[in-house]
């Protein structure tokens, strides 16, 4: 059960809640999802969700599949999340990881609003892949919000400076 207010930073949320992920893509159509938290310090949540799609999408440098796991790290107070994405045997395939707003929560709803810029990390960390800056070029951002546009430069930043090593410091491990 979620204890504490739903305000700009939300209360806590227990271990084995149900919640539902809002991705919000704008103007692109947002992404929700059901997710199960598995640890909420106020600041730094974490929770599991299952690939959600039937069909495999091939990103050229990794596939998501049905029965894969994502185990989702977000942050009230970071620009970026951090997904560890594992396989139905339960193998890393990697780190993929989006640059956002900080999260907030609303009763059972994670809300991370999504600004475009992503990075993956293959598991064995030789692949380091920036993706998505046509997008995020795109989107306008740096001429509507050149503070956001500069933060979100500045997490992927952070993101790529941490991949070589993991991101297990980061993400409590």
């Amino acid at each position: 059960m979620a204890t504490g207010g739903g305000g700009a930073g939300g209360g806590r949320l227990a271990p084995g809640d149900a919640v539902t992920i809002h991705l919000v893509k704008a103007p692109r159509p947002d992404l929700r999802y059901p997710a199960s938290v598995l640890a909420d310090d106020g600041t730094h949540l974490v929770v599991r969700a299952p690939w959600g799609k039937a069909a495999i999408r091939d990103m050229g440098f990794v596939r998501f599949e049905p029965g894969d796991v994502w185990t989702e790290h977000y942050w009230r107070d970071r620009w970026y999340s951090v997904k560890e994405v594992y396989d139905a045997g339960g193998a890393l395939k990697g780190w993929y990881c989006d640059v956002t707003r900080p999260a907030t929560v609303t009763g059972r709803v994670v809300v991370v609003p999504d600004l475009d810029l992503d990075l993956w990390t293959s598991a064995d960390r030789s692949q380091v892949l920036r993706l998505d800056e046509d997008e995020f070029l795109a989107s306008g951002l740096e001429e509507r919000d050149p503070e956001a546009a500069a933060r979100a430069r500045q997490a992927l930043d952070e993101l790529a400076a941490l991949a070589p090593e993991g991101f297990g410091p980061l993400i409590g491990r």
